[in-house]
């Protein structure tokens, strides 16, 4: 086979990123020349708009047939539109609450044609992790639960859901990240788990995602002590070629998690990460948000020269080549689906749940009071809270001294705490405790997960933070009438 030819395998296994919302001229070269496709990242600039970023897929599909991934879980994972105003569908999350196979299927349904209308076509969704750890830096809101057969019965949904739009579906993180109280962006996290146990928790939903037939998976990068013996997975033959091929039979596309997390190449580099994850059985290697031109052809290099040298057998370049050609197959056939926004409200509305009773205001609106709370990597800068509908609405950094100047403010009104994952904040649950032992009456709305609950405290919780997930407990706080 001639060098040009192993080019062009090594080139189809790449999805880059790239900056901007037109694709530069060094990207129109590759995907011309055979590249596999891109990563689109709300942080690259890729996403300002739909018609915008419709314009940026027509041109990349006029010089060759990539695919276009994105992240876009619905939820609090949000790239399409909702890093911006946030997502109008409800996180995973809130689709376990409500259990309704059906209506995650209908939410991804829609999600998937909105994704298709804007000329993407490989979703990296759903997370079909088990969050088992409550303490999960880079999980929570996106899991459907704690429960593997729950979790099982909702990935098979959005599966379905997902590629009934004629969009492929990835379900990851492969094989589960569900039980980690680290992130893989920062380190290789531990998920000490033996195969017994990795049978009956994580494996039970990427198996019922493979059941339903998603057309990828993604690996994560994560350690199993048993098995990989400190290796992350997506680096590991015994995890991607004896795990996910052969013991779970899986036969479709396996694509990387972005091989510039640390979790991945930390120590070694991403051209050498990525020869690794080839050798390892995976077929397309996600880079990351940070690798563009540079990236890619130092990356191609390693790889080829790895050909080369017979380290990486060219049979495993072809065998990539085919299982992604399969999948531009399907692609070409692929269904379509109407866009159906109010999916996503049903469904927060049907998640939300309520300990106590609700008070009334009497026509005088409450002081709402949000704690601040980062969000992961994985997150970003979505916007999230009540501020759309509380008309008077203050955000503070959480802290207990905030406390009466808070009380203050809000007199003999009534008083609302919105918090997001109080469990992993120390200054949320500090400032929480001074209100209530002042406002024993203050109502408190949890948009993450609502581990910490005070004794006694009237509680909402909404299992996410989305647009959906806030209008739905606008309403029931009587700060917005339910159209």
């Amino acid at each position: 086979m001639s060098r040009e030819d192993i080019a062009r395998l090594a080139r189809g296994t790449l999805l880059p990123a790239f900056a901007g919302a037109v694709p530069p001229r060094w990207l129109l070269r590759e995907v011309e020349r055979g590249l596999g496709g891109v990563t689109l990242f709300a942080i690259n600039g890729n996403v300002p708009g739909p018609e915008a970023l419709a314009g940026l897929t027509a041109e990349l599909r006029k010089v060759g047939a990539p695919f276009v991934g994105i992240d876009e879980e619905g939820g609090d994972v949000t790239r399409l539109g909702g890093h911006i105003t946030a997502s109008p569908y409800p996180g995973n999350a809130a689709l376990g609450v409500a259990d309704d196979p059906e209506l995650t299927r209908r939410v991804y349904r829609s999600l998937g044609a909105e994704l298709a209308e804007v000329g993407v076509n490989l979703n990296f969704a759903p997370s079909v992790d088990v969050n088992t750890a409550d303490d999960n830096p880079v999980i929570g809101t996106r899991a459907f639960g704690s429960d593997p057969a729950l979790v099982a019965r909702h990935a098979a949904a959005a599966v379905t859901g997902t590629q009934e739009a004629g969009v492929a579906a990835c379900a990851k993180h492969f094989p589960g990240h569900g039980a980690t109280v680290e992130d893989s962006h920062l380190g290789v996290p531990v998920v000490d788990a033996d195969l017994a146990l990795l049978d009956r928790r994580e494996f039970v939903p990427f198996r019922a995602a493979i059941e339903a037939g998603t057309r990828s998976v993604m690996t994560g990068h994560l350690n199993l002590p048993a098995i990989t013996s400190g290796i992350p997975a997506t680096l590991s033959p015994e995890a991607i070629t004896g795990l996910l091929r052969e013991r779970l039979g899986y036969q479709g596309v396996i694509v990387t998690d972005a091989l510039d997390m640390e979790g991945a190449s930390g120590a070694i580099g991403i051209p050498e990460a990525s020869v690794l994850a080839l050798l390892a059985g995976a077929d397309l290697l996600c880079l990351g948000p940070r690798e563009h031109e540079a990236s890619v052809q130092a990356t191609l290099a390693h790889i080829e020269a790895a050909v080369r040298t017979g380290r990486l057998p060219l049979e495993r370049l072809q065998d990539a080549a085919r299982r992604t050609e399969a999948l531009r197959a399907w692609l070409g056939g692929r269904g379509s689906a109407s866009v159906d926004r109010s999916a996503g409200l049903d469904a927060a509305r049907r998640a939300v749940s309520v300990t106590g009773d609700l008070p009334a205001w009497n026509g005088t609106p409450p002081l709402v009071v949000e704690l601040e709370a980062t969000g992961n990597i994985a997150v970003g800068p979505t916007p999230w809270g009540l501020a759309t509908w509380a008309p008077d609405l203050v955000r503070v950094s959480g802290a207990a001294r905030e406390a009466p100047d808070l009380l203050r403010h809000a007199g003999d009104r009534g008083l609302v705490i919105v918090l997001r994952d109080a469990h992993r904040h120390t200054g949320q649950r500090a400032l929480t405790t001074a209100l209530l032992e002042a406002r024993p009456d203050a109502v408190l709305v949890e948009m993450g997960l609502p581990v910490w609950r005070p004794d006694g405290a009237v509680h909402l919780a909404t299992y996410g933070a989305t647009e959906a997930n806030a209008r739905a407990a606008a309403e029931l706080l009587g700060l917005v009438t339910a159209a």
